[in-house]
Order: C-alpha cells, then structure tokens, then sequence
C-alpha cells in the first residue's frame, strides 16, 4: 500500500494534515507545514487551510446558536451554517509567558496543528463545495450520476459546471443568485475546461452555465424577509 493510504485510517485529522490530504500531500511533516516560507508549502495548502479553518469556525459558531436554540426566524441561517460548517475541536493559539507557558489565548486565533476535524464531516463538507475527488474520494464519487462523471463518454463540462455551481452556492448573500453563480464559476472555470488559452474565463461559458444553475428566473436580488 501507499504511504498516502493509511491516513485513510484516521476519523479525526487536525487542521494542517487536513489541508495537506486535499491537495493530495502526505502530511508527513505536518507539524513543519506552517514554519515555511508561503512559496514553499504545497500549492492550494494556503487556501485549503483558511478554507478548513472558517468552515470549523461556522461550525462553533453554529453549536453557540443551537444551545441558545436559535432564533425562529434564522433557522434558515441555521441550517445553512451547519451545511457550511466542519464539526470538529477548535482550539486557539495562545500567547506564552517567558518559560513558554501557555497564558491568553488570542483572539479570533485558531491552533491548526492542535484543532481537529470529523473526516466524515469533511468529506460532507468538500462534496458541498464541489469536490468530488481527491485523497478523501479514491475511487472518484461513486454516488455521483454518470453527467457528473469526467470518464464518462458523454460527459458535458458545461452541464457538470452549472451542477456544481448550484450545489455549491446555496446562499447568494447580498448579491443575485445569477451573479453569486458567476462569481462561483469565474473562480473554478479552470476545473471545468471554461478558459482561454490565457487561463482566463470564458465569458460565454460563464453565462451559459450561469443561466442554467440559477434558480431565480425572475431575476433581481433576493429580496429582505419581512420581520
């Protein structure tokens, strides 16, 4: 077997050796990763971690309001801050007196060599944002229906963007459904063949897979719920 294949194993990872097993790295020397230089660490690592590291914080976030048993009127917010969160342990960096001691803990801080995840909420998590392969889908999404499918004969890059980007943006925030689908394309159009020989999006593309995902075909942006 692989060395890659026996972190497999493990139900629970922390932060940094979670990050690493997304953009496929052993996390041999894990408890190193952050000591080098931002040029150095395995590409994707940076973004993988700050991706990890505010989905646990959604998830901390989300236990907070559940003890307080939300509010009726946001348990929409609820529910998708839990389908945004990773359940995990987060625990924060703390400043050190002159023996190296821990002491305070800084705010808004997260320890990601001692902050851990729930693999299984993980892989939850990853299929939500659309990634379906990789160290935590070895054999691919076997779940996944054969247009989602790259090996598939008749496999539509274009129908296979729209469907992830739909899966993926489940809250527009401030802007229109159509242009949080955009936004969502623009940023993984290189994943799905939508660039130019440039690696720029294609415009074309973008709208066309943008019209096809977007649930709200009256247009505008969505609108204030009345209290």
């Amino acid at each position: 077997m692989d060395e890659l294949d026996y972190w497999r194993l493990c139900e629970e990872l922390n932060v940094a050796q979670a990050a690493l097993l997304v953009v496929g790295e052993v996390p041999t020397y894990w408890q190193f990763v952050e000591n080098w230089e931002t040029n150095k660490r395995p590409k994707g690592y940076d973004a993988s971690r700050t991706a990890i590291v505010h989905a646990l914080k959604k998830y901390v976030l989300y236990q907070s309001a559940e003890r307080l048993e939300a509010w009726p009127s946001d348990l929409e917010y609820l529910n998708i801050l839990k389908i945004r969160s990773i359940e995990g342990v987060l625990i924060p960096e703390y400043e050190t007196d002159i023996n190296g001691y821990p002491t305070i803990a800084i705010a808004g801080s997260v320890d990601v060599y001692r902050s851990t995840v729930e693999v299984e909420s993980l892989k939850c998590w990853l299929k939500n944002r659309g990634f379906t392969s990789g160290f935590f889908f070895p054999a691919g999404n076997s779940d996944a229906p054969d247009y989602l499918d790259p090996k598939n004969p008749r496999f539509a890059p274009k129908l296979a963007a729209a469907v992830h980007a739909w899966q993926a943006v489940t809250d527009p925030g401030k802007k229109s459904p159509k242009q949080a689908l955009e936004k969502w394309l623009r940023e993984h159009a290189a994943r799905f063949g939508l660039v130019d020989d440039d690696g720029n999006p294609v415009n074309q593309a973008v709208e066309d897979c943008s019209k096809v995902a977007n649930w709200n075909s009256m247009g505008g942006a969505p609108k204030t719920p009345s209290a």
